[in-house]
């Protein structure tokens, strides 16, 4: 099958997996929720309505919102094309999150729902504990008919605690409660083939069968203020989430009743398919979660061996241990090029590893003065990317 599904098979497979849809995640971006005067309030009530229909029909929604910043902005009374440093943003952030959650509660209210702020840093899902007790929460307030309203904490957050963008958030949320779709709502209709502002030719894509190098390359297609590396981000996400085996759209935030229509099954944005093979809850931590704290490079026979033969890694196949790590750390394995191959947990630490690359595992005793593997990582701590 090619990255690509037709027209029609595409909608009858859209069909499929929508119908078998019991729980849920919308990702709405700062740029459908927010215009020159800060967050816009329509734009917020059509929303809340199609998710007060949705949770009626018996799914469970789930809300990833941006927008804090934004609001915050014209709280504060900053031009909207004034860059800001990190603790500009950080203190637009911190004001413009209640006026984003109090609309939110507002519009629910009106509509018989209660709503509930979570606010995460990537800190709080990089610990298994904590990842975990997230799950938790969210699940309880569903339970509760509650409508989980997450964002990223941005008053707090710094580069290494950051999720990078709301897409990845979205996405993770998505894996973590196990969720059956992740809606990506922005500012564009979805991909297409081509520009369509260049090419008379380009044709919007509805189906994606998987992710590729052909898919990615048509984040550059993107027209609209979202930019190629937002696409690039979003992409990424649907990756995310067919690898835990659900399905992903995106497609326009304001195009009116988009979340009827694409249950209505209608040719509107574009939709990412499941993966065949689902992968396991806690490899999908460390492949997807983590964040390597080093990098560790194979010479071809143990690439060969974690590639083709579902090995774990042995210290023999260890050229090179680069960056400073502690054991249970999430360390990337790279080829003799470069090219990542494998993440997984480390058994040792870089000291360590450095004293026992490239010997064989019934050394490491000798060469440490203790033994408490005979891996560095075990196949069942490593995910072959």
């Amino acid at each position: 099958m090619t990255f690509q599904v037709d027209k029609k098979k595409g909608l009858d497979l859209r069909k499929s997996h929508l119908g078998k849809t019991k729980r849920m995640v919308v990702k709405v971006g700062s740029a459908v929720l927010t215009d020159e005067n800060g967050l816009n309030q329509q734009v917020m009530k059509n929303l809340a309505q199609e998710v007060s229909f949705l949770v009626k029909s018996g799914i469970e929604v789930i809300i990833v919102s941006s927008g804090a910043v934004a609001a915050g902005r014209k709280r504060l009374g900053l031009q909207i094309d004034k860059k800001l440093g990190l603790k500009e943003k950080q203190g637009a952030a911190a004001v413009g999150q209640s006026s984003l959650m109090r609309a939110y509660e507002d519009i629910f209210d009106h509509l018989g729902y209660k709503v509930a702020q979570v606010l995460l840093t990537h800190d709080d899902l990089s610990n298994r504990n904590r990842y975990l007790n997230v799950r938790n929460t969210i699940l309880t307030l569903l339970d509760w008919n509650i409508v989980p309203i997450i964002n990223e904490n941005d008053t707090v957050s710094v580069e290494e605690l950051r999720f990078g963008d709301n897409d990845t958030l979205g996405a993770l949320i998505t894996n973590l409660i196990e969720a059956d779709l992740f809606v990506c709502l922005t500012d564009v209709d979805g991909l297409y083939t081509g520009n369509p502002n260049e090419d008379f030719e380009a044709k919007p894509v509805h189906t994606v069968a998987r992710v590729d190098k052909k898919v990615k390359a048509m984040a550059g297609n993107v027209v609209g203020a979202l930019g190629a590396g937002g696409m690039q981000s979003k992409i990424q996400a649907a990756h995310m989430v067919s690898a835990r085996g659900g399905s992903s759209f995106i497609g326009s935030g304001r195009t009116k009743a988009i979340l009827h229509k694409l249950f209505a099954c209608e040719a509107v944005g574009t939709f990412f398919l499941p993966q065949a093979e689902k992968m396991q809850s806690r490899k999908h931590w460390i492949a997807y979660v983590l964040r390597p704290k080093g990098y560790l490079v194979l010479d071809r026979g143990a690439c060969k061996a974690l590639v083709k033969g579902g090995k774990s890694l042995l210290p023999s196949g260890i050229l090179e241990v680069r960056g400073n790590f502690k054991v249970g750390a999430s360390v990337q394995c790279l080829d003799e090029k470069g090219k990542a191959i494998a993440t997984g947990l480390s058994n040792y630490s870089a000291d360590d590893l450095n004293k026992i690359k490239g010997i064989n595992s019934v050394q490491i005793e000798k060469a440490l003065g203790y033994k408490d593997s005979d891996e560095v990582i075990h196949r069942d701590n490593l995910v072959v990317l």
